[in-house]
């Protein structure tokens, strides 16, 4: 979310400073883990008003039923992005398909409620609670008495005492991703016996919920070796509704089966199976009969919606299978007449059998995609702006600031979520999501949308509209006219009829600004078609679009979360071989080396028709950003985004520069490293905000050999009061309190304008109708032992 542009993970929770750099940014890629386990909620649907900031919260929409409804036995099949790389969720690779493991096999000793608040597991603790707050602060875990490893072993102090001892960040043997908290621990002790557990800490901590969920047994933990090898490809035991059944069989799947040692209730599955299915090849899938669940992206959503409209009369109306045409009646009067030969005949009645075959198929898909359900909701993440400010334009708070108030993010949020009949509302917050306690909106820090305030804070930076033209004149940096404001709105109206999201490839990966001039009026005032502009300085786009930067093949962990799940289909990624080798179609990739096509709504310099607005610039030089976007076809939703981020830029005079570059080297080439100053990703929400959201905002530090320390923080900007309310938050064992620090510091994050948020995620998931307590969780992850088949008596269906 997934998507490129989504760092689809739990934020790290502290990255240990022993780790290797390129080790530790793996972890801000995966995703789930930061929503741990939470206990099902209730059924969904239903849509309730957060308590502030009018943002409204989406609860979890599933088909909830009680044990007694659901059917014992059956195998269900669920859509995952890739394979896990690892089974031990506090490595560096360990992605949404590790958590999703952990959270069927392994203890979670809290979970989160629908509204993303932890809550006590009786199924692993019968209680836990601060039972000292001075001197020390002292938390009592009592086990469940029937709790045990898959060995029979008894789940215990030893395992507390591994797992503390591995994370806390003092062996850089470990190799570990994250030890926030458990750096805090002084020591662990038994209690009255092996099932309690004291744990004091040297200072307190807020989060204690957040700690020892997953909780793995010491065979796992104990030692360097189990921890970073042993773990890699299974899990020796396990304690959970679920037990692995086998190790990957390279079939691309996961088998789950049912533990006989559960103590607990049983789980109403025979097994399930975790398989392997790209996000464009699932409504295939699941018309295959191969998928029970799987999250989907919206063009899956209108097959599945088209299907049920359909109903059992599905028509084509072009292509193979269509009706037959005047040419094809002639066609077919002449060969019963004896006026076609027979290899004639023969061709055109291969032909049509190919054609009927073509209809049969989608028939059958589209009768078959009619048994499923999509379930809605919105994502516990959201989708951002990131502001580089290490160097460039950027640095400038003033130009951060006046880059954010030219967004209309009301707009973005409606270009996403409104067509999915989801509530349509920009978050306010860095820290908190709709409907959770926490959540307040802080954007008043910053300020909303407003031209004239963004065109303001330029011209006290330096950048006005005469700057571009080497004078000063800071008295034009003031509004648009109403003749610019006319001619803006009416290149969006035409950008957003225009096919894809309005980019053409200009080149091959053309950094050194080649064919930005052959794109631009030129600086000797030529117009791209030879007949001179009146104007120089005023660009035929706003937006230049490079080819994709080179990037390498090797697949960070879970980038698959990266890719927009509510993508369409990105028609000017998908040209076949022969199309490039002919240099690209019409609203696709324009032939290489060839200027970019005017942006819709552009005229002639010469014939005096629409022109983009006058850019702002500095000793001569115009203000330009680069606004790097993944480029794969499931990221079209984000490239749309980016594409009215810049139309909304061109208005105040900001160039953007649009480069797209593969998914795969989109985060570890460039927002990792540095290489942009403009991108979309998205980060999830967490019920732990002290702890999760520090390593994302915090300063970056100098490390020892010169480079910056930036942890998670891509963006490169933070304060020293940011940190302070970080740490204080993260003290503080007044739990409202604490949330009123944690407000305080979203409100700097929103000033410091290094993050904008945009939306919350849409989540759509596609679900056998018979299938209970599965679908759109929400922030409320899987109960998995009440997942299953409704029984064949409260459903037509039966189970699988």
């Amino acid at each position: 979310m997934s998507d490129v542009g989504f760092p689809s993970g739990r934020p790290s929770r502290r990255f240990s400073p022993r780790r290797p750099a390129r080790a530790r940014r793996g972890l801000a890629l995966f995703t789930s883990g930061v929503l741990a386990l939470p206990a099902l909620a209730g059924c969904g649907g239903s849509e309730d008003e957060a308590a502030a900031g009018g943002v409204t919260a989406v609860s979890a929409d599933l088909a909830a039923a009680q044990r007694e409804q659901v059917a014992d036995g059956g195998t269900l099949d669920w859509a995952v992005d890739s394979m896990p790389p690892t089974y031990n969720a506090f490595q560096a690779d360990a992605d949404a398909t590790t958590a999703r493991i952990a959270g069927a096999v392994l203890p979670s000793l809290f979970v989160l409620d629908e509204a993303g608040r932890p809550q006590r597991n009786p199924d692993f603790l019968e209680d836990a609670s601060i039972i000292e707050r001075e001197p020390k602060q002292v938390v009592l875990y009592k086990i469940n008495q029937q709790a045990v490893w898959s060995d029979g072993q008894e789940i215990g102090a030893a395992d507390f005492v591994a797992q503390w001892r591995a994370l806390r960040g003092k062996d850089s043997a470990f190799w570990t991703a994250r030890n926030a908290g458990y750096e805090r621990i002084e020591k662990i002790e038994k209690g009255a016996d092996n099932l309690e557990v004291k744990v004091t800490f040297a200072k307190p901590y807020a989060d204690w919920r957040s700690l020892f969920t997953p909780l793995y047994p010491k065979a796992v933990m104990g030692t360097p070796g189990a921890f970073n090898d042993g773990s890699r490809t299974g899990l020796k035991q396990t304690a959970g509704p679920f037990r692995p059944a086998k190790p990957e069989s390279g079939d691309g799947s996961v088998v789950l089966e049912r533990n006989p040692r559960w103590w607990a209730k049983p789980a109403k599955l025979d097994k399930l199976v975790l398989r392997e299915v790209p996000r464009d090849k699932r409504a295939s899938a699941l018309a295959a009969g191969r998928l029970d669940i799987a999250e989907i992206d919206p063009s899956a959503l209108e097959r599945i919606e088209r299907a049920a409209k359909e109903g059992g009369k599905a028509r084509l109306t072009h292509g193979p299978g269509s009706s037959t045409t005047p040419a094809q009646a002639l066609r077919s009067w002449a060969r019963a007449h004896g006026a076609v030969d027979d290899e004639e005949a023969e061709a055109e009645q291969e032909a049509r059998a190919k054609a009927r075959t073509a209809r049969q198929q989608y028939e059958d898909e589209q009768r078959a995609l009619r048994g499923f359900t999509v379930r809605k909701s919105l994502e516990p993440a959201y989708t951002q702006l990131a502001l580089n400010g290490a160097s460039g334009p950027l640095a400038d708070e003033r130009v951060r600031r006046a880059v954010a108030r030219a967004l209309n993010r009301q707009e973005l949020a409606e270009t996403v979520l409104k067509p999915l009949g989801l509530p349509a509302a920009p978050l306010g917050s860095h820290l908190a999501l709709a409907g959770q306690d926490g959540y307040a909106d802080g954007s008043d820090a910053l300020g909303s949308q407003d031209t004239g305030a963004a065109q303001t804070l330029l011209a006290e930076a330096g950048w006005t509209r005469g700057g571009a033209a080497g004078t000063a004149d800071a008295g034009s940096a003031g509004s648009p006219s109403d003749e610019e404001k006319k001619k803006s709105e009416k290149a969006k109206k035409d950008d957003d009829a225009a096919s894809d999201d309005g980019m053409y490839i200009v080149g091959d990966d053309d950094k050194s600004g080649e064919g930005k001039a052959r794109s631009d009026a030129g600086s000797d005032g030529k117009s791209g078609d030879g007949k001179s502009g009146d104007d120089p300085f005023r660009v035929r786009s706003g937006t230049h679009v490079l080819a994709p930067a080179p990037g390498r093949r090797d697949t960070l962990a879970a980038q698959q979360w990266q890719r927009a799940p509510y993508a369409e289909d990105d028609r000017t990624d998908s040209k076949t071989e022969a199309q490039e080798k002919k240099g690209g179609v019409a609203g696709a990739y324009a032939p290489r080396g060839t200027a970019a096509p005017r942006a819709a709504g552009e005229g002639d310099a010469a014939t005096g028709s629409a022109k983009a607005p006058l850019l702002v610039g500095k000793d001569g030089k115009p203000l330009t950003l680069r606004f790097v976007l993944p480029a794969d076809p499931g990221s079209a939703a984000l490239r749309s985004v980016g594409a009215r981020i810049s139309r909304m830029l061109e208005t105040v005079g900001v160039r953007t520069e649009i480069t797209k570059v593969e998914d795969a080297s989109y985060f570890k080439d460039h927002i990792a490293s540095g290489d942009f100053d403009l991108a979309l990703y998205s980060w999830p929400g967490t019920a732990y905000p002290a702890t999760d959201g520090r390593p994302i905002f915090a300063k970056p530090e100098p490390a020892a050999d010169g480079s910056l320390l930036v942890e998670q923080n891509y963006t490169r900007v933070g304060t020293d009061h940011i940190d302070q309310l970080f740490d204080q938050a993260a003290a503080e064992l007044d739990e409202e309190a604490a949330r009123e620090l944690v407000k305080k510091a979203d409100q700097r994050i929103w000033a410091a304008a290094g993050s904008i948020p945009l939306y919350q995620r849409p989540e759509l998931v596609a679900v056998k109708p018979n299938l209970v307590n599965a679908g759109a969780f929400g922030f409320s992850s899987p109960r998995y032992q009440d997942i299953g088949f409704k029984k064949p008596d409260s459903a037509k269906d039966g189970r699988k």
